[in-house]
């Protein structure tokens, strides 16, 4: 839950994690997800209109996620935002999922002007957009199979780390020392901006038996895993900066929270005369405050979603247009 006012940027929010609630079954259980969103939404509303001293009249509106992402959770969304909506007679608007991300660094104190370039690398979806202002969203590569967060926990789950395993993996890569385990770089030997990651767990596996037990060998292997994904990333948006000619790239979603990849994406930036910019990890993950201001973006341009409650599991990027367009 969040509010943001133009005048005043963000002006409260809160994040709730399901972490442990999945961390038993290893995974997100969706029926779990939307119980639990159920129980807890309408008790975070109240704590953050208390934390804002504001009250239900003194908001001009509600913004909330719309999909792409588990029907069951986005329903619970859609409904309580649509019924806030009716009770409190303020209009309401759908946001997508991924725009959400792609905004999320204008939250920031110097946020970068448009157009620039993004890295959307998170659990779900790996990207790189052309970012050319509110609703306008050119996709130049996507992953064709696992997302980059997904890869990452996936090889965390072989490694016997516990879920949410891609920031554990990561740590311990920390531990790792460099060059001992070299992974491939998938499609790097291709022209264009498409990623594949589902191989690298293949060569995880593989070499995780030479591994064993050892930690030291294990720890090498979390770094060589995590160098791969990094440098696959970093070197496409290299070629994507050189095309576009774009003087700033971003990089959003939850493993846009990597410290290697931060690091490595600001020496590339810096080597195509760009500059990199970030929201603060707590905003890479999902949460509240990227859909309140891509929703005060829309509604302040008048855009309605006045069918009733929306949710959708699937919803591409390329159907969305400007605010109030």
């Amino acid at each position: 839950m969040a509010i943001y006012g133009g005048g005043r940027g963000l002006i409260a929010h809160t994040v709730y994690t399901q972490t442990d609630l999945h961390e038993v079954w290893g995974g997100v259980v969706p029926e779990l997800a939307s119980r639990d969103h159920v129980r807890r939404l309408v008790p975070m509303i109240r704590a953050v209109l208390k934390d804002a001293s504001l009250s239900p009249s003194e908001l001009g509106g509600i913004a909330y996620t719309a999909g792409p992402g588990l029907i069951g959770a986005l329903l619970v969304g859609a409904l309580v935002g649509a019924s806030l909506s009716m009770a409190w007679g303020v209009p309401a608007v759908g946001i997508h999922h991924l725009e959400g991300h792609l905004l999320a660094p204008r939250l920031e104190l110097d946020p970068p002007p448009f157009p620039y370039l993004a890295l959307l690398v998170s659990g779900g979806h790996t990207m790189i957009v052309d970012v050319v202002g509110v609703g306008q969203y050119e996709v130049m590569g996507e992953s064709l199979d696992d997302a980059a967060g997904e890869a990452f926990d996936k090889t965390a789950k072989l490694l016997g780390l516990a879920y949410p395993g891609g920031a554990k993996l990561a740590h311990l890569a920390e531990m790792g020392r460099p060059g001992v385990y070299k992974f491939p770089r998938p499609m790097l030997d291709r022209p264009g901006y498409d990623f594949s990651f589902s191989g690298l767990k293949t060569a995880a596996l593989l070499a995780l038996k030479s591994a064993g037990d050892d930690a030291a060998a294990r720890a090498d292997l979390a770094r060589g895993f995590e160098d791969a994904v990094v440098e696959t990333l970093v070197t496409k948006v290299g070629r994507a900066l050189e095309a576009s000619g774009r003087q700033v790239v971003v990089v959003a979603g939850g493993v846009g929270a990597n410290r290697r990849l931060r690091a490595r994406l600001a020496e590339v930036a810096a080597r195509y005369g760009a500059r990199a910019a970030y929201p603060r990890p707590e905003f890479c993950t999902d949460n509240a405050a990227m859909i309140a201001y891509a929703g005060y973006e829309r509604l302040s341009a008048g855009e309605r979603t006045t069918e009733g409650p929306m949710a959708r599991a699937r919803w591409s990027l390329s159907e969305l247009r400007p605010p109030g367009a």
